[in-house]
């Protein structure tokens, strides 16, 4: 590792920060930036992942050539092709005239593909054509193209798990992976968390002409101990507000965690009712389940309580039948049990053994299949048949639904 070389790129760039992560992280690009290899990027979001594909194209022999930055999460799934790859004219609607697209504009430059792990499955296949053979066909169109351009896509999803489920292609994978780089959460950081404070703070005083914030002691060491699960975009965030908001320019410990959120699993799914357990949701059918277990545990509860309540009447009504009054056995729509005359004992009434065997031999009719179902339906119905207020209703997709109204025969 060039220490000169690391510090005049940070200077360049205004990286700041001395963690071994980080600059493990700017040695490898300052390495690889030579060559033509791919790259892939991978951190959580917020950690500055987009600031090495730029260090990479400028120290490339691509340096005087075009740079792209392409997210492509905000590319709708039906354009994407069309915006990378071009297309001919009346291709589709809208298609007035014809498209270089940013592989076609970027030749011989470099492309950075941010959220590469959100790429429909047939624009990945399209990609790995361009890695592995340099063509490229436009939307449309039948001559084949070629392109020398140089890929670096970034990702914060999980891309094991997502080829694992079959949302993204192994073989593409190895070819983005050629050259992998890890940034660093900013929990892991240490002292670069109160060095990126001090710039932040700085920033905001000098645009805003505002007196600078500082850190007592015990608030440094609450900045240091936090998850940061939004990273270096957080930190940035909660040091605008509270140059802006606090009264008091040094800062506290209880001035600070008025900014940071107390959750201490903040990084962590949301859990459906409550505390219950620690788990955390990995697909909305999971949660859908858990509901269901959940509601039918209720239900069985409430059965059992409905029994031992049918037994305590059936006992009085034994023990107080020969004085002409008993407690009649409440319907099932009754809210409480009422006092009626009725014949001598055991006239017209049923015995207690009866309704012991009766209760027992009551067939279980209650599944999780029933249960969702009716939920399903009861939502649907509370909606005038809207589809996704019903979704919204119930916290899972239109695409969830749809395929739960086709099973379950609700169409």
């Amino acid at each position: 590792m060039d220490v000169s070389e690391l510090q005049q790129t940070k200077q360049r760039y205004n990286i700041v920060g001395n963690s071994d992560g980080l600059n493990r992280a700017l040695d490898v690009a300052l390495q690889v930036a030579p060559t033509d290899l791919s790259v892939l990027i991978v951190g959580e979001s917020g950690t500055g992942k987009e600031i090495i594909p730029r260090v990479i194209h400028d120290r490339s022999p691509r340096r005087r050539e075009k740079y792209f930055a392409i997210n492509c999460g905000s590319i709708p799934e039906g354009t994407i092709d069309s915006e990378l790859f071009g297309h001919e004219k009346g291709s589709f609607t809208g298609a007035v005239g014809e498209s270089e697209g940013y592989f076609g504009v970027a030749n011989r430059g470099t492309i950075f593909l941010d959220e590469v792990g959100e790429l429909p499955l047939a624009t990945q296949a399209r990609l790995l054509r361009v890695l592995e053979t340099g063509e490229y066909i436009r939307v449309g169109g039948t001559q084949i193209r070629k392109t020398d351009v140089r890929i670096v896509a970034a990702t914060n999803v999980n891309i094991q798990k997502a080829i694992t489920e079959g949302r993204f292609r192994e073989d593409l994978y190895y070819r983005l992976n050629t050259i992998p780089i890890q940034m660093p959460p900013l929990r892991e950081r240490g002292n670069d968390i109160l060095l990126l404070f001090r710039l932040f703070a700085l920033q905001m005083a000098e645009k805003f002409r505002l007196p600078k914030i500082t850190l007592t002691p015990e608030a440094q060491q609450l900045m240091l101990s936090y998850k940061w699960p939004g990273n270096v975009r957080q930190l940035k965030n909660i040091t605008e507000q509270m140059s802006v908001l606090s009264e008091q320019r040094e800062i506290s410990l209880d001035t600070l965690r008025r900014f940071i959120p107390q959750d201490p699993e903040s990084t962590q799914l949301a859990i459906i009712g409550g505390t219950k357990g620690d788990h955390s949701y990995e697909s909305e059918r999971e949660m859908l389940y858990k509901i269901l277990v959940e509601l039918r545990g209720n239900v069985s509860d409430l059965r059992r309580d409905m029994n031992g309540i049918r037994k305590q009447l059936d006992e009085a009504r034994a023990l107080n039948g020969a004085s002409g009054f008993a407690i009649s056995s409440p319907a099932d729509d009754a809210a409480v049990p009422t006092i009626t005359t009725v014949q001598p004992a055991n006239v017209g009434q049923p015995k207690v053994e009866d309704a012991e065997a009766e209760e027992i031999n009551e067939p279980e009719t209650l599944n999780l299949n029933s249960i969702e179902r009716q939920m399903l339906q009861k939502a649907l119905d509370r909606n005038g048949g809207n589809r996704k207020k019903a979704a919204r209703e119930l916290g899972i997709s239109d695409r969830t639904l749809y395929r739960r109204i086709k099973e379950y025969g609700l169409e």
